[in-house]
């Protein structure tokens, strides 16, 4: 090929070996830049592609279990490496008293303070750290597996979802708080409503829609996937419930809390919802520090 370019280019230079030596380097040097241009630019496309998430962890008093969700989230990070996706990982210390900040710096997560003692400012604020393009909310009583997160980056790709929640197990419930959870597993399908537990979303909605509902001291995960569906609507994205590979959350509260307080604790959310999702003394089971 390059002896057939330089006897083209002999060719319009004539006996003028200068002429054609200038012709044929001139040819090579174009070819070679245009080369590289495309190079650089697919490069430079790769880039744009790629996936960062930010998985943020709020947490209070939570030094017996803050060291295995993290080390759960760590598997599960390093179980779907690969060169398009990176993750950071924040733990949200809402005014803890005990070691969960410590444990967490030394487990290598970036942590946040957050003083007043209430689940969506801590993860409001983790969102206020993150760099990510998307934000991965998990408690730190629960536990990430491998397969859930190679679901959550498929799901991130296929470029349809606003964002997802997930169906839970609970290891060790006693058989009532089985039902339970089947029953929420079933409402949580149907409406497409994620538990506290583990939410997914976009971080422009995120932002957009305002983070979680700070006024709520429970259930605001409800009140923000209301949102984000609202939000999806208008640019044709949904938000879905994943069920493959469920999340492994702790069953304390049901052994912590006798059936008696756990049913005054219910029939307070189902009688007066408003007046109990706004006051932080009617919702014992997540803001009393038992644990």
């Amino acid at each position: 090929m390059l002896r057939q370019y330089f006897l083209f280019a002999r060719g319009l230079g004539g006996n003028d070996n200068i002429i054609c030596l200038s012709f044929f380097y001139m040819t090579l040097l174009y070819a070679f830049f245009h080369f590289y241009g495309i190079i650089t630019f697919s490069l430079d496309n790769r880039n744009l592609s790629l996936m960062h998430l930010s998985i943020i962890i709020p947490a209070f008093n939570e030094e017996r279990l803050i060291r295995q969700c993290l080390q759960s989230v760590a598997a599960s990070v390093a179980a779907n490496t690969r060169p398009d996706f990176t993750a950071e990982v924040i733990v949200v210390d809402n005014n803890s008293t005990d070691l969960t900040a410590d444990l967490a710096q030394q487990a290598g997560a970036q942590v946040v303070f957050e003083p007043i003692n209430q689940i969506g400012r801590a993860r409001n604020a983790g969102a206020a750290a993150a760099t990510g393009d998307w934000f991965l909310f998990v408690d730190a009583d629960s536990l990430l597996n491998p397969g859930m997160v190679a679901d959550i980056l498929q799901m991130i790709e296929a470029g349809k979802q606003v964002g997802c929640g997930s169906t839970m197990t609970m290891p060790d419930s006693p058989w009532w708080g089985v039902v339970i959870l089947q029953t929420w597993t079933a409402m949580s399908v149907l409406f497409r409503w994620p538990s506290g537990a583990l939410v997914v979303c976009r971080a422009d909605a995120f932002r957009d829609v305002g983070g979680f509902n700070q006024k709520l001291y429970a259930a605001d995960e409800i009140d923000l996937c209301h949102l984000l569906k609202k939000w999806g609507r208008k640019r044709s994205l949904k938000f879905t419930i994943l069920t493959r590979y469920p999340l492994e959350t702790s069953a304390r509260k049901l052994f912590l809390y006798t059936g008696r307080e756990i049913a005054d604790q219910f029939l307070r959310l189902i009688l007066s919802p408003r007046r109990a999702l706004h006051n932080k003394k009617s919702l014992s089971m997540w803001y009393d520090g038992r644990r």
